[in-house]
C-alpha cells in the first residue's frame, strides 16, 4: 500500500527555489511572505463595516466632484486617479484593476484575487480548513468576503449575482467609471425635479 504524498505548497516551491547560499535573512521564510501578502487584505475583510462606511463618504465626495472631472475631461484625469486608486485599492485589498470594483458587495474580499476569478462564490474546492484548493496556504476569497459582508451594514449585497468580468475595462479607474455613472443616474431626477418646479 503505498503512503499518501503531502501536498506541494507555493511556500515550498519557493524555498526549492531558493538560491542555497550561507547567508539566511532573519525573520524571513516563503511561509511568512505568504502569510503578510494576506495580512492587510484580511484587515480590511475584519473591519468591512468602517470600510463600507468610509467608502460610502469617499464616492459622495467623488460625485460632488464630478463636475471638475467633466470640466477637466474624464479621459485627462484618468492616469492620476488610475495611480492613486491601484496603490490605495492595492495596498488594501490585493487589488488586480479590472475596473469593475464590487467590494461592496463582497464583504470588501476582491473575488479577483480568486485564482479561478469566480464572481459569484466559491467553487466546490473549498479546503475544509477554509482555504483555497489552488493555493492551499491562501484563504478562500469566497469564505472570506462572507465573513466580511456579515459585518456590513448592506452586507445581503453578496446574494446579488455579479456580471462577468469586461476584459476591456482592466487596468482603468472603478472610480471614475462608477462617478460618471452616478452621476447620469442622477442628471435624469435632477430634470424631473426642474420640471416639476416649473410646471
Amino acid at each position: 500500500m503505498s503512503e499518501q504524498q503531502p501536498a506541494v505548497t507555493q511556500a515550498t516551491l519557493v524555498k526549492k527555489a531558493a538560491p542555497k547560499s550561507d547567508y539566511k535573512p532573519a525573520d524571513v521564510s516563503p511561509q511568512r511572505r505568504v502569510q503578510r501578502s494576506f495580512a492587510v487584505r484580511l484587515w480590511s475583510i475584519r473591519h468591512s463595516r468602517l470600510l463600507e462606511w468610509f467608502y460610502s463618504r469617499f464616492a459622495d465626495i467623488f460625485l460632488l466632484l464630478h463636475p471638475l472631472w467633466k470640466g477637466i475631461g474624464y479621459g485627462r484625469v484618468e492616469a492620476p486617479v488610475k495611480f492613486v486608486e491601484k496603490r490605495v485599492k492595492g495596498f488594501m485589498f490585493d487589488c488586480r484593476m479590472c475596473g469593475q470594483c464590487v467590494l461592496s458587495s463582497t464583504g470588501m474580499s476582491c473575488p479577483m484575487n480568486c485564482p479561478k476569478q469566480l464572481r459569484n462564490g466559491p467553487c466546490g474546492g473549498v479546503r475544509a480548513n477554509g482555504n483555497c484548493e489552488v493555493e492551499p496556504n491562501m484563504p478562500c476569497v469566497w469564505v472570506k468576503a462572507w465573513e466580511g459582508s456579515r459585518n456590513m451594514v448592506h452586507g445581503d449585497k453578496i446574494l446579488d449575482v455579479q456580471k462577468p468580468v469586461d476584459q476591456s475595462l482592466r487596468e482603468t479607474s472603478a472610480w471614475l467609471r462608477v462617478t460618471a455613472q452616478a452621476a447620469a443616474a442622477r442628471q435624469p431626477a435632477d430634470n424631473a425635479t426642474k420640471t416639476g418646479a416649473s410646471a
